[in-house]
């Protein structure tokens, strides 16, 4: 069975046109590019657009306006409602998570509505939905922007489509001990000369508290001849001014 297709991402009368380049650029980011309006208050298209979406040009080129949302999800097999209020409609209410792993099983397209940047969705647009999509969110300040709302559904989409990542980088291995030992002898020697273990009685417990120190973070090779560099060089430094 053919996996279904990315959600639409609908904007319900959006207010400015910056927010609907800036709800393009987020669904961009993470791999969608279906975006409807919904009666857009500026009418549609608007070159504001356009600087806001960053790059996401065909996103923004490709939209489709609708007169309602029954128009702009009537080939939508699933439609969810964002909304951070049920408003008094008795739906299933779930996650983002929750939501793109519903979208990502199918079967059919599926449409996330969005509403306007000041009210929201209204209840007769969430009646539209099958199931209301809510964001856990601090119940003392529930703002969330046009774009924010976009990429925390695009974002949950996403995981677990085959999207570039940024390249492994291969550690190097831990520097042999022998290496380590060297280096922190080094250290020792300097440090024992300019008198910094004082008083005598602590020395030991100074010594082993700079090996924990030195020990924790797995230094390379390579990083353990950078710092040997280092000390050598401070001690030829202090040596020449002495």
């Amino acid at each position: 069975m053919a996996a279904p297709p990315p959600p639409v991402i609908v904007l319900v009368r959006p207010q400015l046109a910056e927010n609907i380049g800036k709800a393009a650029r987020a669904m961009l980011n993470f791999g969608l590019t279906e975006l409807r309006l919904v009666s857009p208050r500026d009418g549609w298209p608007n070159p504001a657009a356009g600087p806001a979406a960053s790059g996401a040009d065909q996103v923004i080129a490709d939209a489709a306006v609708f007169a309602d949302v029954a128009a702009a999800v009537a080939d939508c097999a699933h439609v969810y409602a964002t909304t951070v209020r049920k408003r008094g409609v008795t739906k299933p209410v779930v996650t983002p998570e929750q939501a793109a792993g519903a979208i990502r099983v199918g079967p059919g397209r599926s449409a996330v509505l969005f509403g306007p940047e000041r009210s929201g969705l209204a209840t007769d647009d969430v009646a539209l939905a099958r199931t209301i999509v809510t964001v856990p969110i601090n119940p003392a300040f529930g703002s969330l922007n046009l774009a924010q709302a976009v990429i925390l559904l695009a974002y949950e989409w996403s995981k677990a489509e085959a999207l570039a990542q940024p390249p492994a980088v291969e550690l190097e291995p831990p520097a042999p001990q022998a290496e380590l030992d060297g280096m922190i002898a080094q250290l020792d020697a300097m440090l024992e000369r300019d008198g910094f273990y004082h008083p005598a009685d602590r020395a030991p417990t100074v010594r082993r508290t700079l090996r924990t120190l030195l020990t924790k973070p797995g230094w390379s090779a390579q990083e353990v001849r950078t710092l040997r560099g280092v000390l050598s060089a401070l001690d030829g430094a202090k040596r020449s001014r002495g």
